[in-house]
């Protein structure tokens, strides 16, 4: 995967966006517009691949105006977080539920880095200000959960099964059959004590989103090309 290219366009987006008030790059988005997409995804089922490939389903439906989609993933949130003024050196407490809670209450005491409470609510900000900027799919961190009220979010979960996303991860990472198992067991129950922990909700509550997509049976492709399609049949309800 090229990440290099990836980051600089995101990072263009965000210096272009994330402005003082005072200067507005951009009009609002009518209230008939959908203005962000956020996936929420098990590990393995393509989560990075289906915003990419949505990305190039709103470029080619007409869906970009003057500005195309740009997908926001963990680390550049965190660079986010680091252009509001957040130290780099927090970028490793920011993975999701990675850092226990009994080493966050030492670290804070010995004052290592903020509370992650603190670290959540600037997390939640910036995606909720990349969201009424519009034009943004974000990935993970509770970003439905954050834009749950906000006009014009559109919201994915992506599953599949445990076998297939082995494989995937196999193929992604270049690692054997017993570290995909465990990166995967890892990374799903982090994400899942993450909602639980900082939101109250449950990752796998289908009620939380507009599209729950099986991507064993669905490419990821073709998910892409679903999640667009219903977006261009459907005018945002008002939060």
């Amino acid at each position: 995967m090229t990440a290099q290219p990836k980051l600089e366009h995101c990072l263009t987006f965000i210096h272009g966006q994330l402005r003082p008030a005072i200067a507005v790059p951009h009009p609002p988005l009518p209230a008939t517009e959908w203005r962000a997409v956020t996936i929420s995804r098990q590990t393995g089922s393509g989560g990075h691949v289906v915003a990419e490939q949505l990305a190039k389903c709103f470029g080619a439906s007409g869906m970009t105006d003057t500005r195309p989609w740009a997908v926001f993933d963990r680390n550049l949130v965190e660079k986010v977080l680091e252009d509001n003024h957040l130290p780099a050196r927090l970028a490793k407490f920011m993975p999701e539920d990675r850092v226990s809670e009994i080493d966050d209450v030492i670290e804070n005491v010995c004052g290592l880095h903020p509370p992650l409470s603190t670290l959540i609510e600037k997390t939640a900000q910036t995606i909720r200000r990349l969201a009424e900027l519009g034009h943004v799919i974000l990935i993970g961190r509770g970003a439905n959960i954050v834009a749950s009220n906000l006009e014009g979010a559109f919201h994915v979960r992506l599953v599949g099964s445990l076998e297939k996303r082995v494989a995937y991860i196999q193929q992604c990472r270049q690692v054997g059959r017993r570290a995909a198992l465990k990166f995967i067991h890892s990374e799903d129950r982090g994400r899942r004590r993450y909602l639980r922990k900082y939101f109250g909700k449950d990752i796998d509550d289908a009620l939380l989103y507009h599209l729950v997509i099986n991507t064993d049976l669905i490419g990821h492709k073709q998910a892409a090309e679903l999640i667009a399609k219903t977006m261009l049949s459907l005018r945002p309800a008002s939060a």
